[in-house]
């Protein structure tokens, strides 16, 4: 079993920052990719940003240019810069670990933190 839990969401004005957190812990695993996803009232997951073991990004046409996606790989940590917020950025943020454990894939979520883009 991998558990990821998310810190660093919150309030915030809009064109404020906010910076999320997602650790990922466990035994017997190793990640393959991280990414978030949101999801807010009556609307469907989406994806926000995705990052493979070896760095490669990739992000929805929305977050363009304010979110950033990076990762410690040696802390099972994956972060989620949030620059230039916008109300309609509002919504439970979801972290995601594709993994290997045993030479089997596995995917996990986390719990969500909400994030409210509101003056």
């Amino acid at each position: 079993q991998v558990r990821l839990v998310e810190s660093g969401g919150g309030l915030v004005q809009p064109g404020g920052s906010l910076r999320l957190s997602c650790v990922a812990s466990g035994s017997e695993f190793s990640i393959n990719a991280m990414g978030w996803y949101r999801q807010a009232p009556g609307k469907q997951r989406d994806l926000v940003a995705t990052i493979t073991s070896g760095g490669i990004t990739n992000y929805a046409d929305s977050v363009k240019g304010r979110f950033t996606i990076s990762r410690d790989n040696a802390k099972n940590t994956v972060y989620l810069q949030m620059n230039s917020l916008k109300p309609e950025d509002t919504a439970v943020y979801l972290c995601n670990a594709q993994v290997s454990r045993r030479g089997r894939p596995y995917g996990y979520w986390g719990q969500g933190t909400q994030v409210t883009v509101s003056s």
